[in-house]
């Protein structure tokens, strides 16, 4: 078994509400310089920004994981993270084909940057992405784990597009492997009200380069390759 420093959570400039320094690039070296060990990008519902992301943190000696921030037709937040870049792109067609579109006004919302590993803008994206999708909670789950992947509710312990905010409660279906927290210390006061998943994840949601934590959490993985032992550990939950 091995541990690794880990952020699970982060959008880059592709993302309308994180800041246009937030490339694949800048990000790669903040979690560098933070001692991350292992990083997941995870924009809102596109997954187009993972290639150059994969490309710098190589440079960067950074395990890369690709994920996606998907909102449900519910307006609730899931993070989605693949054991493969290609997992990751197969499942980003998919949820084109389940978007609303709407165009983006980047003077409200924020420019949808694509960018290549070297910060050069490829183009931007013309619809907004952090709208709710048609992908159901109860489709999300099956959906994710279709690519290879796994699915789980993002920052619980918020208010903006959290489950427990939306709904006031964990449902029983579907049923999560995991959950992710946005401050670690709010899991006892969650445990006292309801029974959550013995897998917690705690990840910045980072939206800005400064919002990317130093090293305060681990995961322990199995020997391998690194992003496939963390799906296949974040799916086996309680197990």
């Amino acid at each position: 078994m091995n541990r690794y420093y880990y952020d699970l959570h982060i959008h880059s400039c592709l993302s309308p509400c994180a800041d246009n320094d937030n490339t694949p690039h800048n990000l790669a070296g903040v979690g560098k310089l933070a001692g991350l060990q292992l990083m997941a990008l995870t924009d809102h519902n596109t997954c187009r920004n993972c290639k150059a992301f994969f490309d710098a943190a190589a440079e960067m000696g950074i395990i890369p994981v690709a994920g996606m921030e998907l909102t449900t037709a519910e307006d609730i937040h899931m993070v989605c993270l693949f054991p493969t870049l290609a997992d990751a792109l197969a499942f980003d067609e998919e949820i084109a084909a389940r978007r609303v579109r709407i165009k983006n006004r980047p003077d409200i919302f924020g420019e949808q940057l694509l960018v290549d590993a070297a910060d050069n803008i490829l183009g931007f994206e013309e619809h907004l992405l952090s709208n709710a999708t048609t992908v159901s909670l109860d489709e999300s789950v099956p959906l994710a784990e279709k690519y290879h992947g796994v699915c789980y509710p993002a920052h619980i312990d918020r208010e903006a597009n959290g489950i427990l905010a939306v709904l006031g409660m964990l449902p029983d279906t579907p049923q999560f492997s995991c959950i992710e927290l946005h401050n670690g210390e709010t899991e006892h006061a969650l445990r006292t009200k309801m029974t959550l998943p013995q897998t917690v994840i705690v990840s910045s949601d980072a939206h800005y380069l400064w919002d990317v934590r130093d090293k305060a959490h681990t995961i322990a993985l199995a020997d391998g390759d690194p992003a496939k032992r963390l799906i296949e550990r974040l799916r086996e939950g309680d197990r």
